[in-house]
């Protein structure tokens, strides 16, 4: 083979491998990327259990809600002598009962003119518990009046609690049981409503 033959052929070789080299490097360059590693989703928020709020609330609007009659009395601090009657005469439970009641509760100045009229002090009066009930009873109505109920009774009798009644009377804005004067009304209780008077209701019998 002649020289010149030779040169010819080392080129056509150089050429083919320069090519190869090329096809390489263009199959490298086409390969698909690797996928991107995928992004994992936030978990949802869970949702708020708000019962325990609700409950809360509910167990608040209880502790608001007033108690009976008894233990509004017993709350206020107001009525000592009453509610000692009261326990004495062992009404706890009937005024704790489901009512409805109203219940005219004498001042402490109203039993103390009381206890003076009847020549008895408060020990003989808690000690009598036949009187005692009768006088009690005297004073609670078997219904919830509030106000505005009770001046619709102007001039009629009302039973009590005890059977016997109680004579109501409207002259403008005073209301008259008996011979009390209501000097504070509609103190609410859960069973019922609390009417404050002046004096002491005695029922005909202990009169």
């Amino acid at each position: 083979m002649s020289k010149k033959h030779l040169r010819i052929l080392s080129a056509v070789l150089a050429l083919s491998l320069v090519a190869a080299s090329c096809g390489d490097d263009a199959d490298e360059a086409t390969e698909a990327p690797e996928p991107a590693p995928s992004v994992t989703e936030a978990p949802e928020p869970e949702a708020v259990d708000d019962m325990g709020e609700s409950e809360a609330a509910d167990d608040m609007a209880e502790s608001e809600a007033p108690g009976t009659v008894v233990e509004v009395a017993v709350a206020s601090g107001s009525f000592p002598t009453l509610v000692a009657a009261v326990q004495a005469a062992g009404l706890v439970d009937v005024l704790n009962g489901e009512g409805p009641f109203t219940v005219f509760a004498p001042t402490e100045d109203a039993f103390a003119a009381a206890l003076g009229a009847l020549g008895m002090s408060a020990e003989d009066l808690l000690g009598d518990t036949e009187l005692l009930t009768a006088v009690l009873t005297y004073h609670v109505l078997p219904v919830a009046a509030p106000a505005e109920v009770v001046v619709t009774l102007d001039g009629q009798s009302v039973a009590t609690v005890g059977g016997a009644e109680v004579d109501i009377a409207v002259d403008g804005g005073t209301v008259m049981v008996n011979d009390a004067t209501v000097v504070a009304a509609d103190i609410e209780a859960s069973n019922g409503i609390i009417h404050v008077i002046d004096t002491v209701l005695l029922p005909p019998a202990a009169g």
